[in-house]
């Protein structure tokens, strides 16, 4: 009786463990990004020319920007649009301003060859006066791997 008794609470116990430690991953779909996808190549050395010619490559139709005369205390916005022009899917990793009064987002997907995204930045200008200029460092799997934005704006005082 004791070893029924054990063998019955063994199987309940495993029965409410192993579904608590399987993974609960969802299998990849058409679009989602791969192992293969994230190179971070920070040098040519050690790419093919194979390997270098089927990498995302990330085409900006512009990489600055001038927001011209500026109040100050004005939040504005702009979208740097962007083509990957490469064969493998382009994955933005980060996406940083020099100054917390510049903020900015990527896509969060990644973007298939020849689909085109845009990186939205935001510039307050409360606080700045002159001439100002903020740059955004764009990190992604592409060589070279960042690649930088920059607006800039003439700040004139709000009174």
């Amino acid at each position: 009786m004791n070893i029924r008794r054990l063998l019955i609470m063994a199987t309940i116990g495993l029965s409410l463990v192993l579904p608590l430690s399987s993974c609960h991953q969802k299998t990849a779909k058409e679009g989602d990004f791969t192992v293969k996808d994230v190179h971070i190549p920070q040098t040519a050395s050690g790419l093919s020319q194979k390997e270098a010619e089927k990498m995302p490559v990330i085409t900006f139709e512009t990489k600055t920007y001038d927001f011209g005369e500026v109040v100050e205390g004005e939040r504005l916005t702009y979208a740097f649009k962007f083509k990957n022009t490469g064969k493998s899917n382009l994955i933005i990793y980060s996406s940083e301003a020099t100054c917390g009064c510049t903020t900015s987002k990527p896509p969060k997907a990644p973007v298939r060859p020849g689909e085109s995204g845009e990186i939205t930045v935001t510039f307050d200008s409360k606080g700045q006066k002159g001439k100002i200029q903020k740059r955004i460092l764009v990190g992604a799997n592409t060589y070279p791997a960042e690649t930088i934005l920059t607006i800039t704006a003439n700040v004139t005082s709000n009174k």
